[in-house]
């Protein structure tokens, strides 16, 4: 097989994915498992390895350059370990060591690990609504607010692979707690889970017989529900003092928002850029564009295989026999 292809793993609470990508960014296999998040270290391994042995059943295997891993975070890509808020059983896990030792892996070069949210960044980055932008923000909004950078032209992952955690910077000095342990952070505003608490705060209820969801509360706001309607006007405008601070310190030319949030559409895009001109007032930071993402299911996993593709590039070894 003459198509140069890499293997991509993408690790979170509900499911642990695995995908062939090749050079354009196109999925050739990809199998997925559901992530045993209350099991045993090892049982996560496990299936972490199965997932390989089935991405390692097809023949586009033969042609696999490099491997790239995306985790749900925090990640210490220095060390090469994961700490998944929503897996409890992976605290500073050796996760790269764990993949290593896989028999179809071992003896070649280390996997490229990365947080979810930065593989997000580098997925629109390749191939989705960052291309060819030299300096820009990919935001994740949903259950929870993550986020990648790309300055000047390349990935900008942080010595240990977190930077971009824009959703626990805070946009209220006098805001409510988060769950990282600081206060008024971005994510306690825009939310899915924050839009659906505010609306309830606001008096909206969901449908009965159903716990509120950011989903329910954009079907509201379509109808006209002015609740549902202020809890996007609130998420959207923390989201604009975030984006703005960062088109402040890096003058960052884009702003990619993607996630589940994202789908609302206009119920969120609209107040978000009315709130931007308001918090991005000096002139080089005024024309920051927002863009919806335009990579959604598979973003975590191409790229995971971008990262893989860049170390390639710099001068990496096959993974996989030709």
């Amino acid at each position: 097989m003459n198509t140069q292809v890499y293997a991509a793993i993408d690790i979170g609470g509900t499911k642990i994915a695995g995908a062939l990508i090749d050079d354009a960014g196109e999925v050739v296999e990809r199998t997925e498992l559901p992530t045993p998040a209350r099991e045993s270290a090892s049982r996560l391994s496990a299936t972490v390895d199965r997932v390989i042995d089935a991405l390692a059943a097809h023949p586009a295997w033969r042609a696999v350059l490099g491997m790239g891993i995306a985790s749900a975070g925090p990640v210490d890509t220095a060390a090469g370990t994961v700490s998944p808020v929503n897996i409890p059983a992976w605290r500073s896990f050796p996760l790269v060591e764990s993949v290593r030792a896989h028999p179809l892996v071992s003896g070649a070069i280390d996997p490229v690990l990365l947080g979810d949210a930065v593989a997000v960044a580098a997925a629109e980055h390749w191939r989705g609504a960052a291309r060819g932008v030299r300096n820009a923000l990919c935001m994740v909004v949903s259950t929870g607010v993550g986020g990648g950078y790309v300055l000047d032209g390349a990935l900008h992952p942080g010595p240990s692979g977190n930077a971009g955690h824009i959703g626990h910077i805070p946009v209220d000095l006098d805001g409510p707690p988060c769950v990282c342990g600081g206060r008024g952070c971005v994510e306690g505003y825009a939310s899915g889970t924050a839009i659906a608490r505010h609306a309830v705060r606001l008096g909206w209820r969901p449908p009965a017989g159903r716990e509120a969801t950011a989903a329910d509360v954009a079907v509201a706001a379509r109808a006209g529900d002015d609740r549902a309607l202020a809890a996007f006007d609130r998420s959207a405008r923390a989201l604009a003092a975030a984006i703005a601070g960062s088109a402040t310190l890096l003058e960052i030319e884009v702003a990619v928002i993607g996630g589940g949030v994202a789908q609302a559409g206009d119920l969120l895009f609209a107040p978000l850029g009315r709130h931007l001109r308001g918090f991005a007032v000096l002139d080089f930071a005024r024309h920051v564009v927002v863009r919806p993402a335009e990579l959604a299911r598979d973003a975590g996993l191409v790229g995971a295989a971008a990262a893989a593709r860049s170390r390639v590039l710099d001068g990496g070894a096959p993974i996989a026999a030709e």
